[in-house]
């Protein structure tokens, strides 16, 4: 995971940003303006266009990232859009410096870099902030070879989900979300154009 912050830390540096764009994914366009606004955390928030959209709606939203440089970039940004949105620099895998309860997490392609003990860690984080009912609205590269230990180099990426152990870990025995929508596709990017297997998850906290 050290060489992943540090691979995306030069991103940043470097300015090279694929997923860079002034509105979020279509996903998120469909589901935000159905919910009532409240309290939404974005997870992996980067330049902030997530999070500052949901401020634009009305949410009051927290975002996290560990790129101080992302952060820097995302407080502009909102402050040139007009809204109010609070950064924070941390790691998804310990956000005990928040306080809950959220009604929506969303994290679009932060997770799927984790190994099991910082997933498990993640889920226990999203367990004790959101509230039962909150939606959690996840993006992931997923792996075809989910049995076994994936590399990660700068072409190819992140090693990505392994899925079985995430619906394991969210829905299992141990697990207090419920999957209520599931999409696979295809996700290209558009500086290099390779592309990988990826999907969409939206899951309820019980």
């Amino acid at each position: 995971m050290d060489s992943r912050k540090e691979q995306m830390r030069q991103l940043y540096e470097e300015g090279r940003v694929p997923w860079d764009a002034e509105l979020p994914p279509p996903e998120v366009l469909e589901l935000a303006p159905t919910l009532p606004p409240g309290r939404a955390l974005d997870l992996g928030c980067g330049y902030g266009r997530t999070a500052i959209y949901l401020a634009k709606l009305g949410w009051e939203v927290d975002g996290v990232d560990f790129v101080s440089l992302a952060l820097e970039e995302a407080r502009r940004r909102a402050a040139a859009a007009g809204v109010d949105v609070s950064f924070h620099q941390g790691s998804v895998t310990d956000l005990s410096f928040l306080e809950g309860p959220y009604d929506l997490a969303l994290d679009i392609g932060c997770g799927h870099g984790l190994q099991e003990a910082g997933l498990r860690a993640y889920r226990d984080g999203l367990q004790r902030l959101l509230r039962p009912g909150a939606i959690f609205l996840f993006f992931a590269r997923v792996r075809e070879d989910a049995g076994e230990e994936a590399a990660e180099d700068e072409a190819s990426g992140p090693p990505g989900l392994d899925e079985a152990l995430f619906r394991r870990l969210f829905t299992g025995g141990d697990g207090s979300f419920v999957l209520e929508r599931y999409e696979r596709g295809v996700t290209e990017m558009k500086e290099d154009g390779t592309s990988w297997a990826s999907a969409w998850f939206w899951l309820r906290r019980t």
